[in-house]
């Protein structure tokens, strides 16, 4: 018999100087031969995109992926230097600003043969004050064409991937507020770029500071404020040899991470590893702390997939371009991407869902080809279209683009925390979690149930004996679709007595979707 999960990760975090660092300290007390026995969740907002607090499930219920809502073509790519391949896109929340950078890159196939040189590659930037309708403003930075009336951000080394955050890091100099990644193998790797205002850009340094790697995707990096340090995540092959002299790369695309203290320096590195999930190329990564549970780094990985030519390939839309790209590489035409979810609590081995979170969609034109649903990265909170609705998570991925049409961004929109959940039909079931510690004194839930549906809690000794007055029986049915709501027992909503003390948590759902939940003050 093999050992618990939980033991298992410990260990396996024992040994991950990255993961280590990262989580402690999450799990604390001790049991028979001094052995953690449960997990410190203290106040942070706990969500269900891993198993990490599941125990076991009940009757029927179980986790599941929940999809991102189409909305509105947020912004249309067909200024003469965004060209047919606009990509790698990054949106972050900047106080009241919301920023959007991306890359201006023109492709084309003509007598067979790929052309990328009809103009230099640039990095654009458009911004918002709501999330959804976008602006190119005229920076004046960079002369294309003769002129600087573009919205273009830089126009330098690493202008393939450039992939810029603001840094959260304490005490982060002015000069240095806002930072970035950016280069290919061609160019050495990855440079570490600065800005004090996000539009005006530096060098670090004049060499990249991270060299080991294939770079060929969006390479990123940011402050994790659990790690304590910078994380970057980049593309590598599992196979193969792909240094700035020798492309040859073999197996599949995969990812590596590393960290640092100052931006610069990077080690620790370690090659992502997966949970239950079969061999895959990813293209992209998108890791990022959820910024509603920080100690959480959700990415949106790009599943990539080629699938050559069948009758289903040649009844998607746009047969006719599709072939034009196929006469330069096979993969241009027959290859087709999604996004898909990943999470992960020590930066290194992450659970992946093997379904897809963003499939490409009802069949239409600018879809179902290679880099469709390409995510920017990250998600951002945004105003609900529904009037008097709390705010919802948006998203953006790529449509259209490669053979002389211009790219587009389609937002997408989920509730707050609204990954994943652990749902039951009407007939029933419970989640019951591993022993764990808290601190506050009220359980509030983000949740949604019908009509007719409920959930109930149970606080249980570790040994699953009941708590007198936390019982199941003693539980208020909870029902309504909310994102934040107090669990109340026949003598309030108080359960700040057993705080510190080891409990189990047992959710009965009937009929319901629970996302994420919490213990406050």
């Amino acid at each position: 018999m093999g050992l618990p999960m939980n033991q298992k990760r410990r260990e396996f975090l024992q040994t991950t100087a990255l993961g280590l660092t990262a989580l402690a300290p999450l799990t604390s007390g001790a049991g028979k031969q001094g052995r953690k026995t449960w997990i410190d969740i203290g106040s942070r907002r706990e969500l269900f995109v891993d198993d990490f607090l599941i125990e076991r499930f009940e009757g029927k219920a179980e986790t599941r992926l929940h999809h991102p809502i189409p909305r509105e073509i947020a912004i249309v790519h067909d200024a003469p230097w965004e060209g047919t391949s606009s990509g790698y896109h990054t949106v972050f929340q900047d106080g009241d600003l919301y920023r959007m950078y991306y890359r201006g890159s023109q492709l084309e196939v003509k007598d067979g043969r790929l052309i990328t040189n009809r103009h230099k590659t640039v990095y654009c930037y458009a911004e918002s004050r709501d999330g959804i309708v976008w602006t190119k403003p005229a920076l004046g930075r960079f002369e294309f064409n003769g002129s600087k009336q573009n919205n273009i951000v830089w126009d330098g080394v690493g202008t393939h991937n450039f992939t810029p955050f603001k840094d959260l890091r304490p005490n982060c100099p002015a000069e240095a507020l806002y930072k970035g990644l950016g280069g290919l193998r061609g160019e050495g790797g990855l440079f570490a770029f600065k800005s004090p205002d996000g539009i005006h850009w530096s060098l670090m340094s004049d060499t990249p500071v991270i060299t080991n790697g294939a770079f060929d995707s969006q390479n990123l990096a940011f402050w994790d404020p659990t790690l304590g340090k910078y994380r970057a995540y980049w593309r590598t092959f599992t196979q193969g040899t792909t240094t700035e002299k020798i492309w040859k790369p073999a197996g599949h695309r995969a990812i590596r991470t590393g960290s640092s203290s100052d931006f610069l320096n990077w080690g620790d590195e370690a090659d992502l590893t997966y949970e239950d999930s079969p061999d895959e190329h990813l293209y992209t990564n998108q890791v990022k702390p959820y910024y509603r549970a920080p100690h959480i780094l959700i990415g949106f990985p790009v599943r990539y997939i080629e699938r050559g030519w069948s009758d289903s390939m040649r009844a998607l839309p746009e047969r006719e371009h599709r072939e034009m790209r196929a006469e330069a590489n096979l993969r241009y035409g027959t290859a087709i991407t999604e996004a898909l979810l990943m999470a992960s609590r020590d930066g290194v081995r992450f659970k992946r869902w093997n379904e897809a979170f963003l499939r490409p969609g009802i069949e239409r034109q600018d879809t179902w080809n290679y880099s469709q649903q390409f995510t920017a990265w990250h998600v951002v909170e945004t105003k609900s279209e529904l009037k008097g609705a709390p705010n919802e998570l948006s998203l953006y991925a790529k449509e259209g683009g490669w053979t002389g049409t211009s790219c587009a961004m389609r937002r997408y929109t989920l509730r707050l925390d609204g990954f994943v959940s652990v749902s039951a039909p009407m007939s029933g079931g419970v989640l019951a979690t591993k022993p764990l510690t808290f601190s506050g004194r009220e359980l509030r839930l983000n949740f949604a149930t019908s009509a007719a549906g409920s959930i109930r809690v149970a606080l249980r000794r570790p040994d699953g004996s009941p708590i007198p007055g936390y019982s199941m029986a003693d539980c208020n049915e909870v029902f309504g679709d909310t994102l934040d709501r107090a669990v109340t027992w026949k003598s309030g909503s108080d359960a700040g007595r057993l705080a510190g003390e080891p409990v189990r948590l047992h959710f009965q759902l009937k009929d319901a979707d629970l996302y994420a939940f919490q213990f406050v003050d």
